[in-house]
């Protein structure tokens, strides 16, 4: 059977002068801010005006103006496709920049596939990221009637092939250090009434960083979750990753931070945890911050990726966790 594997992710700036119309992009989709239109457009017009000139402006000035993203997932894709079958082309489609949906599902089209599997890059559900991409990508398909049968690997935050991938690469970052240590997940934070409303992301990050935990079999591991990249003055969700570096440093434990949430490198990674945490854990006289890198193309992740789209079933596919929320279906 002829299958198209359509990897989704986030998307990100190619340059400079994209940065203002990607946070357009991102701040007018309905499951980021749930106001209704023309409030959304309003307000997704202001804050990436505002935003392209100042924070994100500094955030992607380290990385010469552009995102890393569609480069580290193009990457994912080629290994994934190493190791599925000749009857499979991988294909990337981003949600906020190109080459976005509209695009990637003419080229689906091209390829004439029997069958296609959709697999966010997202270990965690969430509305505002999995199903954002997946609603995006039907209006696309049903555009262009591509009526092919679909199914969705919707989440995978206990993958046996991810964690294994995660827990061998802190493995090597603690080997780096001696004295107390705190390994510390963090994860992109969410506006608490997201969650109030629903949303599994949160439950999920907290499973994905227990099994790991246990998968580092660690005697008497120290551990925490945290979260990052808060905008906003809406409530989020806890403890910030601010807040898990001063309890570090008033427990004199040195820290090894892993972004749990994030399967590839970009600028929460390389910018924020790499330059601006890294900086205020030295502010608070921590004293080793080491960042774990994310799975990427590790062959264990890509094993682990190739066996969700071989038994890409809701059964298989889709963890008890988020039996719920309906998107692991055959569509």
């Amino acid at each position: 059977m002829k299958t198209a594997v359509v990897l989704l992710n986030l998307g990100g700036p190619a340059r400079a002068e994209d940065i203002a119309p990607f946070l357009l992009n991102f701040f007018r989709d309905k499951n980021v801010i749930t106001l209704p239109n023309p409030l959304r457009f309003m307000l997704a017009h202001w804050i990436s005006k505002m935003r392209s000139k100042g924070a994100a402006k500094k955030a992607y000035a380290p990385l010469g103006g552009k995102s890393p993203l569609l480069g580290n997932t193009q990457a994912q894709a080629q290994a994934l496709e190493k190791v599925l079958g000749t009857d499979m082309r991988v294909f990337v489609s981003m949600r906020h920049w190109h080459p976005m949906a509209d695009e990637v599902a003419r080229e689906v089209k091209a390829y004439q596939p029997d069958k296609i599997i959709l697999l966010p890059l997202y270990p965690q559900f969430s509305t505002t990221t999995t199903l954002s991409a997946i609603e995006d990508w039907d209006r696309a398909v049903n555009k262009i009637g591509l009526a092919v049968q679909t199914e969705t690997v919707c989440c995978y935050p206990t993958d046996a092939g991810f964690v294994a991938a995660s827990a061998k690469l802190i493995r090597t970052e603690m080997q780096k250090v001696t004295g107390k240590v705190r390994v510390l997940f963090s994860a992109h934070g969410l506006p608490e009434k997201i969650i109030r409303k629903g949303d599994p992301y949160q439950l999920h990050c907290e499973k994905t960083a227990a099994a790991i935990a246990q998968a580092l079999d660690i005697p008497n591991l120290d551990w925490a979750i945290c979260y990052q990249s808060r905008v906003g003055r809406l409530k989020w969700i806890g403890p910030s990753i601010d807040e898990a570096l001063r309890d570090a440093a008033k427990d004199h434990a040195g820290v090894v931070i892993y972004p749990l949430a994030f399967v590839s490198e970009h600028v929460e990674t390389l910018v924020e945890l790499d330059i601006e945490y890294k900086h205020r854990a030295a502010e608070l006289g921590i004293s080793f911050y080491l960042r774990v890198p994310t799975v990427g193309t590790h062959p264990l992740f890509i094993a682990g990726l190739q066996k969700l789209i071989e038994g890409s079933t809701r059964s298989r596919a889709c963890p008890a966790t988020c039996s719920k929320c309906r998107y692991g279906e055959k569509k």
